[in-house]
């Protein structure tokens, strides 16, 4: 297939050309869908290149988001996050701990000794009753915020459909089999700033780290990021390999809610944000990020998926309410 974007201590991510995929004859196609399923079971990351949405767009939605941390703390915090069932709003550096942790007075604890020097924007499905979006005022710079995010939301939500459609493709299963699980959008698109930092942070407090080792939630997870770098991924020795960005490719890695989905034949593999490759000076410079966070629709049962168990025992997972499932998950996160 491609080179490996990331290798080392048995960890190997694949590079992968999605528009084979999408536009290639019936063997590429098939050939491809059954490499991005096998960097799903292996490594739990992949990447890919050529994908629809194009660099022009990528570097408007960075460009706009880091103005969106321009503005004021005040004013940020008018648009504060508020609760899991909502997940939307602004959230300040050292508001959200993610972890391994489920038990909430456990994250509390770390969250106190080294929290997580981010500050994030999420953003949801528009219009979903009860949980309005909370959209900073079209002034200034921040003129057509909205539009913009709410364009690359729909462009990454029918990215999200597409490799489903390649997952299914590499199970032998419909390609369409998941698309009515995921029609909906009921995703997050989460704009991260990690702020500049002094290096002395880092050395006083060897335990800090600028995003703490997590696993994700839901179906995957599309990662854009900048190319300053510092997030690692857990490699079967344990130890965290860097994954270097790589300019004009998306990050994509499945979450817990997908490994259960799969009876776990596709691995959720941990990853966490670090101090940075090394950089001039005693400041390490912002990073920005986007994560789109998809997830099946929350109205959705989640049922191991046909062909990944032979037998009834052989089920590891009960079914479960993807909605339900998520909100549990967020509750011991902030």
């Amino acid at each position: 297939m491609e080179k490996a974007a990331v290798q080392g201590e048995g960890l190997l991510i694949p590079l992968i050309d999605f528009a084979k995929f999408q536009h290639g004859d019936e063997a590429q196609k098939l050939e491809t869908a059954r490499a991005i399923l096998e960097g799903f079971q292996t490594a739990g990351f992949i990447y890919l290149k050529n994908i629809p949405i194009t660099p022009e767009t990528r570097t408007h939605v960075f460009g706009t988001s880091a103005k969106l941390f321009e503005l004021s703390e005040e004013e940020k915090l008018s648009y504060a996050w508020t609760t899991p069932e909502a997940n939307r709003g602004y959230s300040a550096p050292g508001r959200e701990k993610v972890s391994q942790l489920t038990d909430a007075s456990e994250v509390e604890k770390i969250r106190a000794s080294a929290p997580d020097i981010k500050e994030s924007f999420e953003i949801g499905r528009e219009a979903e009753a009860g949980h309005p979006n909370q959209w900073p005022a079209e002034k200034g710079k921040l003129v057509g915020f909205k539009s913009t995010m709410l364009d690359f939301f729909e462009q990454c939500k029918a990215l999200h459909i597409e490799v489903m459609r390649a997952i299914a493709v590499g199970m032998g299963l419909d390609p369409t089999f998941f698309d009515r699980f995921v029609d909906v959008g009921d995703n997050t698109l989460r704009l991260l700033h990690y702020p500049a930092v002094d290096k002395k942070v880092f050395k006083i407090n060897p335990g800090q780290v600028r995003a703490g080792e997590h696993s994700d939630y839901g179906s995957i997870t599309l990662l854009f990021q900048d190319s300053r770098g510092g997030l690692q991924v857990k490699s079967p020795t344990g130890q965290f390999i860097d994954a270097t960005p790589i300019e004009n490719t998306c990050v994509v890695n499945a979450g817990d809610l997908l490994a259960r989905w799969s009876n776990d034949t596709i691995k959720s593999t941990i990853h966490r944000v670090v101090e940075p490759p090394e950089s001039d000076g005693d400041i390490h410079p912002p990073r920005y990020s986007i994560a789109y966070f998809c997830n099946p629709n929350f109205k959705d049962f989640i049922e191991v998926i046909p062909g990944t168990f032979a037998t009834e025992a052989d089920k590891k997972y009960d079914g479960i309410n993807s909605g339900q499932y998520l909100v549990q998950r967020l509750a011991a996160t902030y």
